[in-house]
């Protein structure tokens, strides 16, 4: 997370997106312009940082085009931020609902999340390899 007097950039490493959040009071772009991310809007609700998401290019969970997400990110701690996610979308969902995730800063090393051959199928993969090994140690 990167904070400027009027952005914050929230970089993701699962396929590297970063998310530009603008915090100077801009209405959101006009409702027939989506993007993969949709379009956010933050604003800072005393110690708690509110981003606002609409207007996405694909739904969430089979949610409609009135999706709004809202999150909530507010640190608790010296190494723990509360990250709080509203999704709400009348035509999909009776009720919006909330989860929250607390999130820790680690000094631990993070890997690349990348796409590689098998992925889906590597588990089976590697149990015929070993059954492979198997079967040829018994006919020795």
């Amino acid at each position: 997370i990167v904070q400027t007097p009027d952005h914050v950039m929230i970089h993701a490493e699962k396929i590297h997106d970063a998310r530009i959040i603008p915090l100077d009071g801009r209405p959101h772009t006009p409702a027939n312009i989506h993007s993969w991310l949709g379009n956010s809007r933050g604003r800072w609700d005393g110690d708690t940082l509110v981003v606002e998401t609409k207007h996405f290019t694909r739904g969430f969970r089979g949610a409609s085009d009135k999706l709004v997400i809202t999150e909530r990110y507010k640190r608790i701690g010296p190494n723990t931020l509360n990250y709080e996610v509203t999704i709400d979308d009348p035509k999909t969902w009776t009720r919006p609902w909330t989860f929250m995730i607390p999130l820790r800063h680690t000094d631990e090393k993070i890997y690349e999340y990348a796409c590689h051959e098998g992925n889906s199928s590597l588990a089976g993969i590697l149990a015929g390899a070993r059954a492979e090994e198997r079967a040829a140690r018994e006919r020795k």
